[in-house]
């Protein structure tokens, strides 16, 4: 028997997804809670198999508790059960370390199935929510600049040389060298105009 607890805020939502689960032989709903806090005490008590957890809940955050619960209790594996499906939310969930992320709208039979799945351990994803984890995974980050180097190449823009910089900044002339090695690299450029060039496309400027 696979034991579930549902944290979702909405006593409704939780009394329909307990009907759907418990109308399968092998699962069964040993306890509900309304926020993320309620949620990871419940699961500390119970150890259920299952916590069926919701994002976002005005008594606390689902990511939050998802972490809590994936880092101090082994054998308790996290789904995310939401409406939300932005790549901040799906994101954020799998970096908590959610075993899996489905939406509501997923039909009786997906939800069972999904629940018996992440309680064999393996990773169950909506088929919309997969395609965004793909499309995240084959766009890389844009780069990121300290604000020195952005500083370095904004005046970099304007003409300066390295000595210039130096004066300008109050730093020695090596260690704006040092600054535009480290932007290069981050940039994936070799010289200065490409430098700033890339940097401005990226907004970075």
């Amino acid at each position: 028997m696979i034991r579930l607890i549902l944290v979702d805020d909405h006593p409704v939502v939780r009394h329909g997804i307990r009907g759907m689960l418990e109308a399968e032989p092998d699962l069964t709903v040993v306890g509900e809670a309304s926020s993320g806090p309620e949620g990871v005490a419940l699961a500390a008590e119970l150890r259920p198999d299952i916590v069926l957890m919701d994002l976002r809940m005005p008594g606390g955050d689902g990511v939050e508790a998802t972490a809590r619960i994936v880092a101090t209790m082994p054998g308790v594996r996290v789904m995310v059960l939401t409406t939300y499906e932005s790549d901040r939310d799906i994101l954020r969930a799998i970096e908590a370390g959610a075993g899996g992320y489905l939406l509501k709208d997923a039909s009786p039979a997906e939800l069972a199935e999904g629940v018996r799945a992440a309680a064999r351990g393996e990773t169950v994803l909506a088929p919309s929510v997969a395609s965004t984890l793909v499309r995240q995974v084959r766009s890389p980050a844009p780069p990121t600049l300290s604000a020195r180097e952005a500083e370095v190449l904004r005046l970099v823009a304007r003409g300066l040389t390295n000595a210039d910089i130096g004066r300008e900044l109050f730093i020695a002339e090596a260690t704006v060298k040092t600054h535009l090695l480290r932007a290069f690299a981050k940039l994936d450029v070799a010289d200065r105009t490409a430098a700033v060039t890339r940097a401005m496309s990226h907004g970075l400027l």
